[in-house]
């Protein structure tokens, strides 16, 4: 194919004439593809790039501006796109002292000429250094779970987690005109029909928080989305204090007694500027192919090794930069040591700086930052029993001394060299088991990002599932010298198709590239959950336990699964031996995509689940096809394949 993504159309025998029907075609049925296209050739076309023009999935470019029209939109382009602040978050933590300017974009310059009521103006018209989190989620929002997000400890709204009071109490069924207008500023479906494709209403979800039973949510709204809090909790989904003492979930403080897991470089006052700075954030002028192998810090760079401190050059794979002598902040260098002790200075304020925890000290029983969980981690022997002690160094060997760095890689059970810092210093890492795009061909849409531009094909955004209670591991890429690493599930788009009739031509399918690998993908990232005293990683998370009772986590952890996420669609496939098979309706059509009889049901289609309880609770949608003696199925993209028959 000409795509190297999905042939997302049947294709002809040969090139159609616009308006010249064939013998062979039914009638109001074109067997062929309904215009021309944009990426791709001909009949080989790509939903995805076509569900970018539509959905503000450009909305990130620099190129662009920001769309201005949510908190966490608020934003300019180019180097403005980061240097001018606007007001997008009212979180002192995560806006810093930007903070106090509110989350509308509303200007608080002396310039007169500007209405101080006019959302979509920057506090200020100057350029500064001093950035803010809350700048950078305007951008990074998207993916709804990665990055800032989880560093800021919130990912996607699952659109039902005290969805009580984010819909109507009485249903409401958008209209298309209403469901295209409201994803040109929300590209999930589910605003249309909820209370948060208001505006106003979006401006004062964090207001909500006081009434939430089960989640907090954030003060920003990038894309018009809502994003929930993470919080420490057990695998029961309790929720823990630092202590790992269980809190009541009726404590009316149950929020304020938890620890929201928030990355704890943020805790202590970092902004994401000051860690990456410099070429992490304006480049070396080379392409990579992903984020990570465009960066230069890495956690050794500040923290160092066991067995040395720091040296201030930075080890990632975009470059040597010394950041002792050409790194500063707007009140002086970043780095300083003091003795044996290194201190950061924060680029957002002069009265701000921090120790850097040195891991060689956490080690060491004579330091003051002696850990012995740390210690015992990071010196523990592959016999699982010893350890302490003297270990052997990485360091250079010099001339006719013996080079001890095979020799500790093959003696530490947890050495740096083969497995990295965030293995055991990710107190959650957040996966995405997909996002649906059904696109309809029936509507004429104006494209975003790309004025004067209408035509076919419309599509909505939808998250299907997002889940911050699966970790897993796996070995990194060659860039990051294949050592091992957190992953996690991600570009696992599913897409459904319907023609110019309205006919569903296949309904939440992953994609497949044209050399026949599927879009669900598991990739190494860096979750950015970086923990500390009582939220990192303990033996039992990544070992089995002396007890053997932890053996589904095992296998979730070496990414088997354990069926917990099972995807479905909307139709449940049930093979009947001689009967044939059917496919029953199970879910609402539309978004979002409520189980019917469901506790989402129930908020968000609160007419259509009484009619089902009225109904018996039956579901009294299905479709038939025989079938010779259909023993199992399986459904693999579009096709169901059956074993149809003994044997």
């Amino acid at each position: 194919p000409g795509n190297i993504l999905r042939i997302f159309e049947k294709g002809g025998r040969k090139q159609l004439s616009l308006g010249l029907p064939t013998s062979e075609e039914p009638n109001g049925k074109p067997d062929r593809r309904l215009s021309e296209r944009g990426l791709g050739t001909l009949n080989r076309t790509d939903p995805v790039f076509l569900g970018l023009q539509k959905t503000r999935l450009h909305d990130p470019l620099l190129g662009f501006f920001g769309s201005n029209d949510h908190p966490g939109d608020y934003r300019s382009s180019g180097c403005s796109a980061c240097h001018v602040v606007y007001a997008n978050d009212r979180s002192p933590t995560n806006s810093g002292w930007w903070s106090k300017f509110g989350h509308q974009g509303l200007s608080f310059t002396a310039d007169e000429s500007i209405p101080k009521t006019e959302r979509g103006h920057p506090v200020m018209h100057q350029f500064t250094r001093s950035i803010p989190s809350s700048q950078c989620m305007n951008c990074h929002m998207h993916q709804g779970n990665l990055f800032v997000n989880p560093y800021l400890g919130y990912t996607w709204w699952d659109q039902e987690t005290d969805g009580e009071l984010m819909y109507p109490k009485e249903q409401h069924n958008p209209t298309d005109t209403e469901l295209v207008r409201s994803t040109m500023e929300n590209p999930e479906a589910a605003a249309a029909r909820g209370l948060w494709g208001d505006k106003a209403f979006l401006d004062q979800v964090a207001e909500l928080n006081p009434q939430l039973k089960h989640t907090q949510f954030a003060d920003y709204h990038g894309h018009g989305w809502v994003f929930r809090a993470i919080f420490k909790h057990d695998r029961k989904g309790n929720l823990l204090d630092l202590d790992d003492n269980k809190i009541d979930n009726d404590d009316s403080k149950k929020f304020t007694k938890a620890v929201h897991l928030k990355d704890v470089h943020l805790a202590h006052g970092m902004q994401c500027g000051d860690c990456h700075f410099d070429v992490d954030v304006h480049g070396n002028g080379m392409l990579y192919g992903e984020p990570r192998n465009a960066t230069a810090i890495t956690c050794i760079d500040c923290h160092g090794t066991i067995n040395q401190r720091p040296t201030l050059i930075t080890s990632g794979n975009a470059g040597q930069i010394d950041l002792a002598n050409t790194s500063n902040t707007p009140f002086g260098p970043r780095f300083v040591w003091e003795g044996s002790k290194l201190f950061q200075q924060s680029s957002m304020s002069p009265d701000m700086r921090w120790e850097i925890p040195q891991t060689i000290d956490t080690i060491d029983p004579l330091s003051p930052h002696y850990n012995p969980k740390s210690a015992y981690a990071k010196t523990l022997r592959r016999d699982g029993k010893t350890w302490g002690g003297i270990v052997p160094t990485t360091a250079k060997a010099p001339e006719n001394k013996p080079d001890y760095s095979k020799e500790r890689r093959v003696t530490l059970a947890h050495d740096n060299s083969a497995m990295d810092c965030q293995i055991c210093h990710t107190s959650w890492a957040t996966s995405c088991f997909g996002c649906h795009l059904p696109m309809k061909a029936n509507q004429r849409v104006p494209q975003n990002k790309f004025e004067g531009v209408t035509d076919r094909n419309f599509t909505t955004y939808n998250p299907q599932v997002v889940r911050d209670d699966v970790f897993m591991l796996g070995i990194d890429g060659t860039v990051k010298k294949k050592r091992m690493a957190v992953i996690r599930s991600s570009s696992a788009v599913v897409v459904s198709s319907q023609n110019q009739n309205r006919e569903w031509v296949y309904s939440q399918q992953q994609t497949f590239s044209a050399e026949g690998y599927s879009g669900q993908a598991f990739n190494p990232h860096f979750p950015h959950t970086t923990s500390s005293v009582g939220t990192t990683k303990n033996c039992t998370d990544c070992h089995l336990s002396a007890s053997n009772d932890n053996n589904a986590w095992m296998t979730q952890l070496l990414g088997f699964g354990t069926g917990t996420v099972n995807f479905f669609g909307r139709y449940a496939y049930i093979g009947e031996g001689r009967e044939g098979l059917h496919a029953v309706v199970w879910t609402e059509p539309d978004e979002p995509q409520a189980v019917i009889g469901s506790h989402l049901h129930s908020i968000a289609y609160p007419a259509n689940y009484k009619k089902h309880l009225d109904g018996g609770s039956l579901l009294t949608e299905g479709y038939e096809h025989s079938g010779h003696d259909i023993q199992d199925i399986v459904l693999r993209g579009e096709y169901l394949y059956t074993a149809n028959g003994p044997g």
